[in-house]
């Protein structure tokens, strides 16, 4: 019988992952069982994929805000310091503020607008344009900021960001002064002594302030890149990738995972006899129509991936043939064709007309991407996605 679904995505249930917890076995455990309790093969090219949070929580990969504070100390000892483009959210970056905050005397927040990086909006793009300034030109301090558009609360949190982010900075014994700029050289003209929080345009920034000036530039990538006192630690992305774990603590992007995903690759071919690709993954790339949010809060989609994931897809546009290529056939002469076309087309598609359209993002952003909406941020309980069919195409 010819097949008429393609590819399942399924969010799978398993246990709560505690520190020290066997990661791999856990992931393989509940991949067996799930194809068994539901009635579903394991096949080769399936695919399995496991959040970064459950594999930083078997880690043990928490820091507190004290030892963020120890860390900044030591790099910043009593300068005044530029904290200069966060993200706005509760989750992902009010504890490594208050961190921060600790370890220094005063800090000057810059803050980019109309949104930060992610899209989370202080203020409607509009409403910039009727006011006549140009947030690529403009500083503004926090007085003109009022002045202009009010107390602003997000669409969802119902936060207003610069008085949450400012209570946090003083509640920590650190004087604060904010001010809003898109261009990382503004934040020179009140101290030579800059952390930028960034994520994916930091080493822009970085570059940028150097060659201006700046005597001493850290990016949230440097904080806790090594342990601290027997803390959490990530050597190449240090507080990047970080969420709030308790009140006085986070969670860090988990580290070392090749050695996880090649390990349940190997679990499950001793267990089943078939290959499967196996990726960690953190956000996914999609957004918000109505908050205007980008996901893109983690360093990167994936930390670590088996080998068969590495690469782009190379697909050709079904409806670019129908409507060209074979605009004058039908029924199951138009399948025939379209399924000799796939099956014959080249290895490399890029800058053909028949690919056109198709997505042309790494494999490992698509995936992650799907298995983030999958899996979600609440309370679904799917750590772990297994999807099967995501290979096939229309002649399989």
């Amino acid at each position: 019988m010819e097949r008429v679904v393609g590819t399942v995505v399924r969010g799978l249930r398993g246990p709560i992952i505690n520190e020290g917890d066997n990661i791999e076995q856990i992931v393989v455990d509940t991949v067996l069982n799930a194809a068994k309790t539901e009635g579903y093969s394991i096949e080769d090219r399936d695919i399995v994929t496991v959040t970064e949070s459950v594999v930083a929580r078997a880690q043990g990969n928490y820091a507190s805000i004290d030892d963020i504070a120890t860390d900044v100390a030591a790099k910043f000892g009593d300068d005044t310091v530029g904290v200069i483009f966060p993200i706005l959210s509760r989750n992902r970056f009010a504890n490594c503020l208050r961190g921060i905050a600790k370890g220094v005397k005063k800090v000057v927040l810059m803050l980019s607008y109309p949104s930060d990086e992610v899209g989370n909006h202080l203020v409607d793009i509009d409403e910039l344009d009727v006011k006549g300034i140009n947030p690529w030109t403009d500083t503004l301090t926090e007085i003109d900021f009022r002045e202009h558009f009010g107390y602003k609360k997000h669409t969802f949190t119902g936060v207003d960001y610069i008085e949450y982010y400012k209570e946090l900075i003083e509640a920590e014994g650190a004087s604060c002064e904010v001010i809003f700029s898109n261009n990382p050289k503004t934040i020179l003209d009140f101290t030579k002594s800059v952390l930028t929080c960034d994520i994916h345009t930091r080493l822009r920034t970085k570059r940028i302030l150097m060659a201006n000036g700046a005597e001493k530039v850290y990016s949230l990538d440097n904080i806790l890149s090594e342990s601290n006192n027997g803390s959490g630690f990530n050597a190449e992305y240090g507080l990047l990738g970080s969420n709030k774990a308790t009140e006085d603590s986070v969670k860090l992007f988990p580290h070392t995972c090749q050695p996880i995903v090649d390990g349940i690759q190997a679990k499950i071919k001793e267990a089943t006899g078939k290959t499967v690709e196996v990726m960690v993954y953190g956000d996914g790339a999609f957004k918000d129509p109505v908050g205007k949010i980008w996901e893109l809060a983690d360093p990167v989609v994936s930390p670590a991936f088996t080998a068969g994931l590495d690469g782009t897809p190379n697909e050709v546009k079904l409806k670019y043939l129908a409507d060209n290529d074979f605009a004058d056939l039908r029924g199951e002469e138009l399948k025939a064709a379209i399924s000799e076309y796939i099956q014959n087309k080249d290895e490399d598609l890029t800058g053909k007309m028949a690919a056109q359209g198709t997505t042309p993002r790494r494999l490992t952003d698509l995936i992650g991407s799907l298995s983030d909406l999958t899996s979600g941020s609440g309370d679904k309980g799917t750590p772990m996605i297994y999807i099967q069919g995501y290979f096939d195409n229309y002649t399989k």
